[in-house]
């Protein structure tokens, strides 16, 4: 290969690919336009494609010239947030309430460069897979391709993966050994009291006063329960109760989320949560429902193939623009389930503009040569 990626020339193109794919969106599991596009793209380059898994999922294979030698998994996310956009754009999504706020398009038109590029530069030794993964924005799209074989079909002896974050400058790229984003859970508290008139309270099992000794209760795991050089946080975000302003309801629902960097804090704090809600329930003589709605792992980086990023990227880059030890994010990622499976590493792109999730974000496209050149230059590294 290569011994110096250039990718000026892709710039362009990967510039309309991600502009067609933004004003296109799609959420999760009904990529089908943007899935269609990337295989055929990818055909067109005359790269081995398979469609449909996990649904939308697709995979482009590369096989290197030289003959057999390490087999490389890079994947990029291809779904958007189920949210109005209100960028004046020309290329702003003409989906209602469907909007690529995160950066997807994006990290799509980089593997696409990249897919370009190798398909053209095959002098190495092994396989590179381009995973095209559904669903990032549900936590589900990561799991789902690898309980429909991912890692059995396209067999990978390592993982990489990037997102863009405004917390860099452009030009720059970031990345750590261990936990870079946290684990996710989502839970939901249920509570069955006794309804009343407001001005019978005696009467009633006020739902709204045990959920409101629930908020309370649930904010020291953290600070009382949670090593305090460990990282976690509880949210609770909604609390949905009563109809009437004289009435005391005989229900409430509270849902919220936990983010936690390590595996043991994740669990530390399940547990408190169904020991918090048992004892409200004791407490109240009321019942207390705990579901834990939803879970997925903290992603987390190996030290080899992190020193494979951090040389990559300072190849393309420079020493001074590596930071080598960033900020890990409480955001999440089902990268983590194909993390939990392959050594690998996730790093973070720098990229000019607002953060992710705003109603106004759009991607840098001034960024995507730097991702693209830092995934090639992995390839060459573990390859060549």
């Amino acid at each position: 290969m290569q011994k110096d990626v250039d990718l000026s020339g892709l710039a362009e193109q990967m510039q309309v690919w991600r502009r067609d794919i933004h004003q296109h969106p799609e959420l999760g599991f009904e990529e089908h336009r943007t899935a269609a596009k990337v295989a055929d793209l990818l055909r067109g380059w005359d790269i081995e494609v398979e469609t449909g898994i996990a649904g939308t999922g697709v995979v482009g294979t590369i096989r290197g010239s030289l003959g057999p030698g390490l087999s490389l998994g890079l994947r990029a996310d291809m779904d958007a947030l189920p949210m109005r956009e209100k960028s004046a754009v020309p290329y702003r999504s003409t989906h209602d309430n469907v909007f690529h706020g995160c950066g997807h398009d994006g990290h799509t038109a980089i593997l696409l460069g990249v897919a370009k590029h190798l398909s053209a530069h095959r002098a190495f030794r092994g396989t590179v897979h381009l995973i095209f993964q559904p669903a990032e924005e549900t936590l589900r799209g990561g799991s789902a391709m690898i309980e429909d074989g991912l890692l059995e079909r396209f067999p990978c002896d390592e993982v990489y993966a990037l997102h863009n974050n405004n917390a860099l400058p452009a030009g720059k790229v970031g990345v750590r050994v261990g936990a870079i984003l946290s684990a996710c859970d989502l839970f939901r508290i249920s509570i069955k009291g006794i309804g009343s008139h407001a001005a019978a309270p005696h009467k009633s099992i006020d739902p709204i006063v045990v959920g409101v000794n629930l908020v309370q209760s649930i904010q020291s795991i953290v600070s009382r329960n949670v090593n305090p050089l460990d990282t976690a946080v509880v949210s609770v975000c909604r609390f949905l109760a009563g109809t009437a302003i004289n009435v005391i309801a005989d229900t409430a629902v509270l849902e919220g989320t936990v983010r936690t960097l390590s595996v043991d804090a994740q669990a530390l704090i399940l547990a408190r949560l169904r020991e918090i809600c048992a004892g409200a329930a004791a407490m109240f003589s009321c019942e207390v429902s705990f579901e834990h709605l939803q879970s997925s792992p903290p992603t987390v980086n190996s030290a080899q193939q992190t020193e494979v990023v951090r040389r990559a990227a300072q190849q393309v880059v420079g020493v001074e623009n590596v930071i080598v030890d960033v900020a890990p994010l409480m955001a999440s990622e089902d990268f983590a389930y194909m993390l939990q499976q392959r050594p690998g590493s996730y790093f973070f792109l720098g990229h000019d503009g607002l953060t992710c999730h705003h109603p106004e974000f759009d991607f840098d496209d001034n960024t995507s040569p730097t991702g693209a050149a830092v995934f090639i230059e992995i390839v060459k590294q573990r390859l060549a």
